[in-house]
């Protein structure tokens, strides 16, 4: 038998910034509530399939966001924090039209840890966008 192990190296010669630069998190205050992938709860024949087409599994960190969030700029894949979890979610899913500034927290198929969460007003923090085009191509330069 042969083992063989590989380590983590980095063998560029370029510099590697131990210190980040701090991302920029906006502040929403939403109505925050729980769902599942039940029948009851979705439309279509799937349960389990996500407005966006993700196909959601019980254990996922997935979210729901109502349609006037997508309007301020959150999106498929976004990552939200919300008030009280320590947990980063993703934007998996959309509502309905008629809900407005709504957060749906993904709970698998366990319907009563959904309703013992209820409904709860709680600030959610998102990454702002930046509406900065950094388009090289569109730069003119003269000589």
């Amino acid at each position: 038998m042969v083992a063989v192990g590989f380590s983590a190296c980095n063998f560029s010669d370029t510099k590697v910034d131990d210190h980040p630069i701090e991302e920029d998190w906006d502040t929403l205050k939403v109505t925050v509530s729980a769902f599942n992938s039940v029948g009851y709860q979705t439309a279509g024949n799937n349960p389990n399939l996500a407005a966006w087409g993700d196909t959601l599994k019980p254990g996922m960190n997935a979210v729901a966001i109502s349609r006037d969030l997508i309007d301020l700029g959150l999106d498929h894949d976004d990552e939200i924090r919300i008030q009280g979890f320590d947990s980063v979610f993703l934007i998996k899913d959309k509502m309905h039209y008629r809900w407005k500034k709504r957060v749906d927290i993904y709970m698998g198929k366990d319907i009563a840890k959904a309703r013992n969460f209820g409904r709860k007003k709680l600030e959610i923090y998102y990454r702002k966008k930046d509406t900065t085009s950094t388009n090289a191509a569109a730069e003119v330069t003269s000589e």
